[in-house]
């Protein structure tokens, strides 16, 4: 089976003031190509951490870490670098949008580096901020939005240059339920047309029913469907 994820035996040790803090503790995680997974558990279980990892922001302390068959925690900065900005999307919970561009332009900002003309980058950031409820904001700055609209913006940058993996961290905690609904149904969508495999992290039961395959993570420790 052909699988866009795959984590070996992976554990993350932080430091902090001297103290060891086992944040993962050998996750094994096989994703398929076209899965759509929820990462579930409590604040501090390690979902956040893990996603980390699978999206190269971080490195595991031991263990091996497959995104597309390529070993992501082997990688050299910069290939790791055009991995994430050719075939990995991300939705993170602080936004990280760039308050001086407006909602179009940060839409538009991972294209813009892939090399997208300009007349594409505008035509694909419309049609989907339309898709996410936000053709009528598109010229504010994040500053200008609210958390939820700001989540919006930041789940519709993840998908519109079409990765092969997003990585979504609690990508509908600050929308109301309907939205919060729509968000993940355009997800769908989108691993239908695009063949994307999605991976979220959340905390809302009727979220993760809409998964496909749910895990439990609970203090670093890795089940699958809660079991």
């Amino acid at each position: 089976m052909e699988h866009t994820v795959l984590c070996r035996n992976v554990s993350k040790v932080y430091r902090q003031d001297a103290v060891a803090v086992q944040a993962l503790t050998n996750v094994n995680l096989e994703i398929p190509r076209l899965d759509f997974v929820c990462l579930s558990g409590p604040s501090g279980s390690g979902k956040s951490t893990l996603l980390n990892l699978i999206g190269g922001l971080d490195r595991p302390t031991r263990g091996e870490i497959y995104v597309d068959g390529n070993r992501v925690d082997q990688m050299e900065k910069g290939a790791l670098a055009e991995l994430r900005l050719r075939r990995i999307g991300f939705v993170f919970q602080a936004y990280n949008l760039i308050p001086v561009l407006t909602a179009r332009e940060n839409v538009e900002f991972v294209m813009q580096l892939q090399g997208v003309a300009a007349g594409e980058r505008t035509r694909k950031a419309r049609e989907i901020l339309k898709e996410v409820g936000l053709e009528d904001l598109e010229d504010r700055r994040p500053g200008e939005l609210s958390g939820g609209q700001q989540q919006r913006v930041a789940v519709a940058r993840a998908i519109v240059s079409e990765p092969s993996l997003v990585l979504a961290d609690e990508p509908t905690a600050n929308l109301d339920h309907d939205t919060a609904i729509r968000i993940i149904e355009l997800m769908k969508s989108m691993r239908s047309e695009f063949g994307t495999t999605f991976v979220f992290s959340t905390h809302d039961p009727k979220i993760m029913a809409e998964a496909e395959t749910t895990f439990a993570l609970e203090d670093g420790k890795l089940s699958r469907n809660g079991r």
